[in-house]
């Protein structure tokens, strides 16, 4: 299995292979190759930033000798105006590594950003609900996805389908109940070893009580009302992890906060997020009078 470092440098490999192809001919043609200069990232939204790393890892994949120095960590609340980092080296390097990074930080902010906001209402509105991701996320992008939710407050509810066991509907149906799917995961771990989370969708009372009776580390309320799953939750009483998904939104989701669960999934913290506006601008331009920030 790759690491999340080398899953990371096969999408900075890809991106750069689709982007520059046999040479940026436009930097080429009118950018001298020893020419040096520098850019700042200026912030022209409100937001959380995120990406530091994976941006210096960018810069420096392309070209060693690059100079970056970053003035806001990840995490950071940023306004319009913010410089958060500047960058020097050959200017062909600058000019072809700027839509790379960008993407990513826009991205990954965007994110983060995103779901500050949701954690931030859910901890407003008195309750202890954490939000989670799900696995609905840009293909080849997950870990940066996963880490921009982290960094804006946020839960990864699982990386992928490895290391944790999710029941779902059709893996139920499949089995024939819930019963058979959670009996068959616990079995399937002992038999492998592997000591993992089995968590289980429930769609309805009776399938709750089941998945109770088999026992597993958390059960995911689905397309549960609020008062259903204010029902749910005291009938778990404590002896199963509780989550809520499907179909909630920010402006629903604090009725079922306040129902006492104690995760909210979302997807769209990754699969409709917009990215944060920001600019990768020539040290010269007319664009940066603002000084970074200390």
């Amino acid at each position: 299995m790759l690491s999340v470092e080398e899953l990371n440098d096969k999408l900075i490999d890809l991106a750069f292979a689709e982007d520059i192809g046999d040479g940026d001919h436009t930097t080429l043609c009118c950018i001298p190759a020893d020419a040096v200069g520098e850019s700042k990232l200026l912030i022209k939204e409100e937001g959380i930033f995120a990406g530091v790393e994976i941006a210096k890892e960018v810069f420096h994949r392309f070209d060693p000798e690059m100079q970056v120095k970053v003035y806001v960590e990840d995490g950071a609340h940023v306004m319009p105006g913010d410089i958060v980092m500047s960058v020097k080296g050959k200017e062909q390097s600058l000019l072809q590594t700027e839509r790379l990074m960008l993407n990513i930080l826009q991205r990954m902010s965007g994110i983060a950003t995103m779901t500050h906001k949701y954690q931030q209402a859910l901890m407003d509105a008195g309750t202890k609900t954490r939000v989670l991701d799900t696995r609905k996320t840009t293909p080849g992008m997950r870990m940066l996805e996963k880490e921009a939710v982290k960094i804006g407050g946020g839960m990864n509810h699982r990386i992928g389908l490895f290391d944790m066991i999710l029941l779902k509907d059709n893996h139920i149906d499949f089995c024939g109940g819930v019963h058979n799917a959670i009996s068959r995961a616990k079995a399937y771990c002992k038999e492998k070893g592997k000591n993992l989370k089995i968590e289980c969708e429930v769609r309805n009372f009776k399938e709750l009580e089941e998945a109770l009776a088999e026992g597993c580390d958390r059960i995911m309320f689905d397309n549960f009302t609020p008062e259903e799953t204010a029902r749910a939750v005291k009938i778990v009483n404590g002896r199963a992890e509780t989550e809520s998904s499907g179909g909630i939104t920010f402006d629903t989701m604090i009725p079922y906060a306040k129902a006492g669960v104690d995760f909210i999934s979302f997807g769209a913290l990754t699969h409709s997020v917009k990215g944060l506006d920001m600019s990768f601008k020539a040290a010269g331009s007319d664009k940066l009078k603002i000084t970074p920030r200390s």
